[in-house]
């Protein structure tokens, strides 16, 4: 019975996504952004709305989306000041308000991306920035790399347009809970070109990948549990996966960290490196599995200050705590 339960919710996301995606193919883009924009603001100022209150006042669905929506709120602000303690509340608020309409941004625009981004406009939309050292290092045939980036700007975006231009890239991905979702948002990313490997299987694949040459890429900023290496990012411990560390040194390949990031508020990207980790700086380090985590990371927070409202503020990526200290609640 709970399966079926699981089923039906799950195929009824997937319809109400399908509806959603012809409803925006019906009008032009900038509506379906300015759609997304509000949609972030309801999110975002729902639980202090008076007809919130007298909703969660009248029905228990009131209670729960009202209480649900606050919590995203406040963990998203609490994220916030982790990294930035002396910012005023106003200001920790603005940016929890445009990181909330930064996810909704991206979700509307994974409809449009396959629509806006081909071999022949992409370059209309997404402009290249300190991409040199990347691009000399993708074009190598002979030996692969590793791509990273973080719930950051919009992955969809970065991920299609360098399938576009043509390197060969997979990225490793976590299988959605929801089937029929799962499926739509694999053929949307294989119509662009780029390839797909499940997180389970990517020990077995990962390999190959590398050294036909191939670039891998990752989303680095998930919680890793309690199996994870501690660095610092935003001046607080995260538990961090050791796999692209492990990888690196394994096949002695660069770890190149980047982001597709918006620029104004309609559909305009930068995609952006700002560190490319080569094997011989890792070379003579005591400790090169903490040493290479530590350097992308911190590459990944500097991206990130440079625009973190397009960051997703309310991820739980401290949820796991070193040992000694009490377990993040956010």
């Amino acid at each position: 019975m709970k399966q079926r339960l699981k089923n039906a919710l799950g195929y009824s996301a997937y319809l109400g996504i399908r509806s959603v995606s012809f409803v925006c193919w019906l009008f032009p883009p900038q509506a379906a952004i300015a759609f997304a924009y509000g949609l972030g603001n309801f999110w975002f100022s729902f639980p202090h709305h008076p007809w919130a209150v007298w909703l969660a006042d009248l029905t228990k669905v009131g209670r729960k989306l009202k209480g649900r929506f606050q919590a995203h709120r406040l963990r998203a602000e609490e994220h916030i000041r982790y990294g930035y303690p002396d910012l005023p509340d106003e200001q920790i608020s603005a940016i929890a308000r445009g990181s909330m309409q930064q996810l909704c941004l991206m979700v509307i625009e994974l409809i449009m991306t396959p629509r806006l981004i081909t071999r022949w406009a992409w370059h209309d939309y997404v402009s290249l920035r300190n991409l040199g050292d990347a691009i000399r290092v993708l074009s190598q045939k002979k030996k692969g790399c590793i791509l990273i980036t973080g719930h950051y700007g919009n992955i969809e975006v970065l991920g299609t347009t360098l399938a576009m231009i043509g390197f060969d890239m997979t990225a490793v991905m976590r299988p959605l809970d929801s089937p029929y979702i799962n499926k739509l948002l694999k053929n949307r990313r294989r119509f662009s070109g780029l390839k797909l490997l499940d997180k389970k299987g990517a020990t077995i694949h990962a390999p190959e990948i590398l050294q036909s040459g191939g670039a891998l890429a990752f989303i680095a900023d998930q919680n890793a549990g309690r199996k994870g290496v501690f660095v610092d990012f935003f001046g607080r411990k995260a538990s961090t996966y050791k796999s692209i560390a492990l990888l690196a040194m394994q096949f002695e390949v660069p770890v190149v960290v980047g982001c597709a990031r918006r620029t104004g508020k309609w559909f305009n990207y930068e995609m952006h490196v700002n560190r490319v980790i080569l094997p011989e700086e890792w070379a003579d380090k005591d400790d090169p599995l903490l040493w290479i985590t530590e350097e992308y990371t911190t590459a990944l927070e500097g991206l990130i200050r440079e625009a973190p409202e397009q960051y997703l503020w309310i991820h739980r990526r401290w949820k796991t705590r070193p040992k000694g200290e009490v377990a993040d609640a956010a």
